[in-house]
């Protein structure tokens, strides 16, 4: 491995680090390019420098592992995103706008923008002036990315805000199409499947700290070592 890649593996896994703390997760120091995360005083999995997480089945047995497990997946993957995109992301030049502000995405009126400070990187959009010199407008979301992506969509005009589902509103969605599959007995094998990959998907859209009703043990992005 060279340099370079030693750095940003380091560097992801510090963030990830820190993500995993805000989210109540004790993790050790990195060892050999993985992160060990802890859960309920005992290990529950490793995050590698290269975002995959790895772990033990008899681990994730223990009621509430897989649950826990799943964050851990899912904020390895933000990060794993916003920190790839920040490597080469370019400087925000803005009027009257000073500190290390990068451009995450960019389209239309408005802006995405990654902020790295000692607590995580920080994330704010931001609309362009008339003439793209100067930004206006902040809307500060501290280390919710999810949040942020969702208001740069709406600002750019990518979507309509009505089109959006707030994650609130999402896990209720997830948590009626559980229900439905548990009480529904006349429910066939195929609806039942239909259901169970909708539910994957819009569990694969929640942000690790919302809760949702589990309903499978496994799930095919996890890697067991």
């Amino acid at each position: 491995m060279n340099d370079q890649n030693e750095t940003t593996q380091f560097r992801f896994l510090e963030e990830t680090a820190t993500r995993l703390r805000q989210n109540g997760f004790t993790v050790e120091p990195i060892e050999d390019h993985h992160l060990p995360v802890c859960w309920e005083k005992g290990r529950l999995c490793r995050v590698s420098g290269k975002g995959s997480v790895l772990y033990r089945q008899e681990r994730v047995d223990a009621l509430g592992a897989q649950d826990a497990l799943q964050a851990v997946i899912d904020t390895a993957k933000m990060t794993s995103e916003y920190m790839a995109i920040l490597e080469y992301a370019p400087q925000l030049k803005a009027t009257d706008l000073t500190g290390d502000y990068r451009i995450l995405a960019d389209f239309g009126d408005a802006v995405l923008a990654g902020h790295p400070t000692e607590r995580g990187v920080q994330f704010v959009t931001w609309e362009w002036d008339f003439d793209r010199k100067g930004v206006h407008h902040g809307h500060y979301f501290q280390d919710d990315y999810d949040a942020a992506k969702r208001d740069f969509t709406v600002r750019g005009g990518l979507v309509q805000k009505g089109a959006l589902f707030e994650p609130e509103q999402l896990a209720e969605i997830y948590r009626a199409l559980a229900f439905v599959r548990e009480q529904d007995e006349t429910l066939s094998c195929g609806r039942d499947r239909e259901l169970a990959e909708l539910m994957d998907q819009i569990s694969g859209l929640l942000p690790s700290n919302v809760p949702r009703q589990r309903d499978t043990p496994e799930r095919g992005t996890m890697t067991m070592k």
